[in-house]
This record gives C-alpha cells, structure tokens and sequence, in this order.
C-alpha cells in the first residue's frame, strides 16, 4: 500500500506521516532525502530525527531514491521524507554536472529541459509503481508548492513545474493520499473513482 501526503512548509505532513507509520505494526525504516549544506539545515535534520523512534533504521539517500527502496525489506514500512527534497537534489545536481540519474550518469540536460523533466517524471512514476507493489505500507511526504507565489527566478519556476508533475506521479500510484494543512488532514479523491 501507498500512502502519500501532501501540504505547505510546516503543515505537519511529517508529523502525519511519522503517526501512520507508528500505528502499522511493522519494523519501519526511514529513507531521508534533505542534506545538511549549512547549519539551519543541519538543525532541521537533526529536530526531525529527534522526533523519531530509535528503533527505526534510517538510510541517506539524497539521489537515489529507488535503489534505497530497493534495499528495504519488502514487508518493512517505509517513509519517505521528502520528495519535495530529492527533486531539489536532482535539480541541483543536474546544475553541477554530478552523477544523479538511476543507472549511469545524469538524467540528460539542464534541470529544466523537456529531457530532464521527462526522465525525472518517469522515474517517480516508476517509483511510485515500485512503492506500490510492496507488499509493505510505503509512506511519501511532498511539498505543495504550486499554490503561492509565481517564483521570480526561471530555475524557481522549473522546480515548481517539476515538483508538481513528480507529484503527480508519485499521487497517481498511490492507495490514499492526503492534504495536510494546519495539522490536519483531508483526504484526497482519486479521479478515477469519478466526480
């Protein structure tokens, strides 16, 4: 099963997440996807971790997403925090040139490009479909991040658009998905179950 939430900076998605993960009963395992690049970053890393059960095992994996879904035991349950985060990473390592695509080299492009956007869309549709299939619960955590402001810079504006098409992806597959605003939780309708 594939459980994804969704909502705006400090809406309490995390929090969401981590109390559904807490109520299966199964060893969970945490792929964390933010890097500590200065220290206000470092000190919101460290705050979310304090906020999890020590018996839970926790893999870094900033780029390679499926392969650290992959090395999880298929019955564990998995959060993954945060796509919002590994889209970053991507991005940016598209930017310097660092090798960050799911098999050999870089995804193909600038982190704006239709090749670039293509390959990263794809591959969160395949992860989604991978979380999917699992025979255990797979938990995502996501940015909402098309609902404010148009951002002033071109590579803002390309983050926006590819995070909202990896969404997209990744709610596709999903079971249940959520909106988390305040705290709180609204279920999201799938479409296909109709209007």
């Amino acid at each position: 099963m594939l459980i994804a939430f969704t909502g705006g900076a400090r809406s309490g998605k995390s929090t969401a997440a981590l109390s559904a993960a807490m109520s299966l009963d199964a060893p969970v395992t945490f792929i964390a996807t933010a890097e500590a690049g200065d220290a206000e970053m470092a000190a919101r890393i460290e705050r979310h971790r304090a906020g999890r059960p020590g018996d839970w095992t926790t893999i870094e994996a900033p780029l390679r997403l499926a392969a650290a879904v992959r090395s999880v035991d298929a019955g564990a349950t998995m959060v993954i925090d945060c796509m919002s985060m590994w889209v970053s990473n991507r991005m940016l390592a598209e930017t310097s040139g660092a090798p960050a695509g799911p098999a050999s080299g870089t995804s193909g492009g600038e982190p704006h490009s239709p090749e670039f956007i293509r390959s990263l869309v794809d591959e969160a549709g395949n992860l989604g479909a991978l979380l999917r299939e699992r025979s255990g619960t797979a938990i995502v955590v996501t940015n909402e991040v098309g609902s404010g402001v148009v951002p002033a810079h071109p590579l803002g504006r390309a983050y926006r658009d590819v995070l909202g098409s990896v969404n997209q992806a990744i709610f596709a597959a999903a079971n249940r998905a959520y909106l988390v605003v305040a705290g709180r939780l609204l279920e999201l309708q799938d479409p296909s179950d109709g209007f």
